[in-house]
């Protein structure tokens, strides 16, 4: 990977692209500490000290920037929420099924739209923030017109931070190197991660013999990097051979090739899923006190729900886990479609050697996909509740940075070098051919 970026600072070109997108995430890091006015963000730190409530999981991707609130504090979270929706009403919607079939096009009035969505997800997600800062007692003019116009202000700089963000987004695609949302969602998660380690320091100055427990959780870091890596990087390879056909003098076919199927193909998304499915009941108690002399079935039912998924409960990593999978399964289901695979291989003379085109090529990778699929799921769910596990057995360390925060760097981190080696080679080509 550092030889990557020795060879790509050495081309003038990439050196003026990695030097943009560095500006733009520069950029990006000074609006996560600018602060939006009429906001005490001094008294937003009790909504933020419940691990597994929504505003926690937020504030995590947003580098911290939700707890300060500051321009940058829904981050990208309203384009990410808005590209699920799309990317679910594209399979169930069959407008925006053909949109995307109609190639680049397509695909750009479907980015228009998401963009539009994302608007109004960031308008209804700063409204609700303001409320909520408004019942922390966070927000200094709450009345009359004073009020109205604090409101507007506060929900306005939240929606154009939103938007800014986006934007800045763009713009890494266009000028500067790798994914521009990726990147800035990158930046957001690595900013909190000195205070992090910072803070696991200093619980091991204040009691030396928990020092090795927090040697032993950096090793564990360190190997669940390399595990996702390997991970990230392992396939199940189908084989396919083309039958050869003779048009006029030439031979066409007659290749053998591979589908390569990713085993963590659908990457963080059925953890993005289950974690927001998950912070439901303990978003609840940010609006809904805890009763705390429980009367009557509906309250001590509450209360109940509100202890089954507590973050620090065993439940809660055992319902966490298996929803990961189901979520796993759903989202890998929308991306591939057997069916179609095993059409567009015999429209094309193609077929897995040993099976028989049409239905049984179609079942045969079913079974593939879904074993692949299971590994996949497990091997994301561990990641997952790892640092729940050592919170439970170790409440003293209180790992902040968790596992889906790590699958985020890692993948981000291979896909932008991918990315590199494939401009590096493409450059490589046009010397040679000139």
């Amino acid at each position: 990977m550092f030889q990557t970026f020795r060879n790509a600072w050495k081309s003038v070109e990439l050196r003026k692209k990695i030097l943009y997108t560095l500006l733009i995430l520069f950029i990006f890091r000074i609006g996560c500490t600018i602060p939006v006015p009429f906001v005490e963000a001094g008294k937003l730190a009790g909504l933020m000290g419940t691990s597994g409530n929504i505003l926690n999981y937020m504030d995590a991707l947003s580098g911290g920037a939700l707890s300060k609130a500051t321009l940058f504090a829904l981050s990208i979270q309203p384009y990410i929420n808005s590209s699920i929706i799309m990317q679910l009403l594209t399979y169930a919607l069959p407008p925006l099924e053909r949109l995307q079939k109609e190639g680049e096009d397509g695909r750009k009035k479907i980015q228009k739209i998401t963009n539009v969505v994302s608007m109004f997800i960031a308008l209804f997600m700063a409204y609700a923030y303001y409320l909520t800062m408004k019942s922390a007692g966070a927000i200094r003019y709450t009345s009359g017109f004073e009020g109205v116009f604090t409101a507007v202000v506060i929900i306005a700089c939240f929606v154009a931070g939103a938007s800014l963000i986006v934007w800045l987004g763009n713009q890494i695609n266009e000028k500067g190197m790798g994914n521009g949302i990726s990147l800035i969602l990158f930046a957001g998660i690595v900013a909190r991660g000195p205070s992090a380690v910072l803070k696991l320091f200093e619980t091991a100055k204040a009691d030396m013999k928990m020092i090795f427990l927090v040697i032993l959780v950096l090793l564990i870091f360190v190997f669940m990097i390399g595990f996702i890596v390997f991970m990230n990087e392992s396939e199940r390879r189908i084989p396919i051979q083309y039958a050869k056909r003779v048009v006029g003098r030439k031979q066409y076919g007659g290749q053998n090739t591979h589908i390569p199927i990713k085993v963590a193909m659908s990457g963080v998304m059925p953890i993005i899923f289950a974690m927001s499915f998950m912070s439901i009941p303990a978003t609840l108690e940010l609006f809904i006190k805890r009763p705390t002399d429980p009367v009557g079935f509906w309250q001590n039912f509450y209360v109940g729900v509100l202890n089954f998924f507590a973050y620090n409960s065993p439940w809660y990593a055992i319902v966490y886990f298996l929803l990961i999978i189901g979520f796993n399964y759903f989202y890998v289901s929308m991306q591939y479609n057997p069916v179609e695979i095993a059409n567009n291989l015999r429209q094309n003379n193609g077929g897995i050697p040993g099976i028989r085109p049409g239905k049984p090529t179609s079942d045969f990778i079913q079974r593939v996909l879904s074993k692949i699929t299971l590994i996949g799921a497990i091997f994301l769910g561990v990641i997952a509740i790892l640092p729940i596990i050592f919170n439970l057995a170790v409440p003293q360390l209180q790992i902040s940075m968790g596992g889906t925060s790590i699958l985020i760097i890692v993948s981000v981190a291979l896909e932008t070098v991918r990315t590199l080696e494939s401009q590096l080679m493409m450059r490589h080509h046009k010397g040679f051919l000139e």
